[in-house]
């Protein structure tokens, strides 16, 4: 039975293959001559076995509905240490491909931004990645470049976030790009994360090298919605035994919790301080996303059916009134 090989290319791009071959199994980052689309790749191994499958099943969107997605090319040997020199050398070239290619895009006045450039590893196939602010009719360039290079052209637009994943850098932790280094995928950062966890919404400060919000602004805002649970909301009225105080801030590192009474000024408290308060005169700590419990009248009475809603038909406009009938005139004087 053969076994899934999840490959990785330059940059972030992966592919999922199949290695017949299970007396000989696969190691980690062994070079790899596989299948591509029209020739011959090298790559590195990733994954092998069930994570292999389960990556291809969870992150494959081509297949049509109902199928289990599998692997359909194949590992065809490993790399010998030729083959990977050679493929290196294709890598150092690639700089001088991408610099003639920005020649021609200068040449044709186009508006686009060519970031990186990938030789397949038999020469059968290049592509080039590019960013572009709107659509780009690039039909003239593709045939310059196929006459330049004297083989397949494939021109891929790619994102800016996409962009700072298969370049890389430094980001502003002094760390490499968590997209280009270890993350995978790249999901969707909105900045309601960044206002769950009460930082400046400043774009000079939550954004990345791509222009983007920082994608770790997702890794603690489990941990920053779970704790704020535990907290009042900003801005609530508690009856402690102060009397009457307004929560102005909390602060979920150190279990402190913010008031300010009207009488007595503001106060600084801890968590579990304000709620053993609270309980000696009988109140609870409201949470944010607690409901209200229900009126006891309310579920007393039998709930309603659901309310049919009805349409309103568009009328036309109206059709004008007929003149009303002219009243009859005096009758005609008699003949002498």
């Amino acid at each position: 039975m053969s076994t899934t090989v999840e490959v990785r290319f330059k940059g972030n791009r992966k592919d999922y293959f199949l290695w017949p071959n299970e007396a000989e199994p696969l190691h980690l980052r062994d070079a790899v001559i596989v299948e591509a689309e029209r020739g011959l790749d090298l790559g590195r191994v990733a994954t092998t076995g069930e994570t292999a499958a389960k990556k291809c099943a969870g992150g494959c969107h081509g297949c049509a509905l109902g199928e289990t997605p599998a692997a359909q090319r194949h590992v065809l040997r490993t790399a010998t240490p030729e083959e990977i020199r050679a493929g290196n050398d294709l890598r150092r070239a690639e700089e001088d491909t991408r610099r003639k290619a920005i020649e021609r895009v200068r040449h044709h006045g186009l508006e686009m931004k060519v970031s990186d450039a990938e030789w397949q590893w038999d020469r059968k196939k290049l592509t080039f990645y590019f960013t572009a602010d709107k659509r780009v009719d690039f039909r003239e360039l593709v045939r310059d470049l196929a006459s330049t290079f004297k083989t397949r052209i494939e021109l891929r637009q790619i994102g800016v976030r996409d962009e700072a994943a298969r370049l890389g850098g430094v980001g502003r932790c002094g760390k490499e790009y968590c997209c280009s280094s270890w993350l995978r995928e790249l999901s969707p950062i909105s900045l309601s994360l960044a206002k769950d966890q009460h930082l400046s919404l400043n774009p000079a400060q939550i954004s990345g090298g791509c222009g983007r919000l920082l994608c770790c602004l997702k890794y603690e805002h489990e941990f920053y919605v779970t704790q704020r649970k535990r907290f009042p909301k900003e801005g609530k009225l508690l009856r402690t035994s102060r009397g009457a105080e307004k929560v102005l801030a909390v602060d979920i590192f150190r279990e402190r919790v913010f008031l300010r009474s009207e009488e007595q000024g503001p106060r600084t408290v801890l968590l579990a301080d304000l709620q053993e308060e609270l309980v000696q005169l009988g109140e609870s700590l409201p949470s944010p996303e607690a409901a209200p419990p229900p009126a006891p009248d309310e579920t007393a009475q039998p709930q309603e059916g659901p309310k049919r809603s009805r349409r309103r038909r568009r009328r036309g406009p109206r059709p004008n009134p007929p003149n009303p009938p002219s009243p009859p005139g005096p009758p005609p004087a008699p003949e002498s």
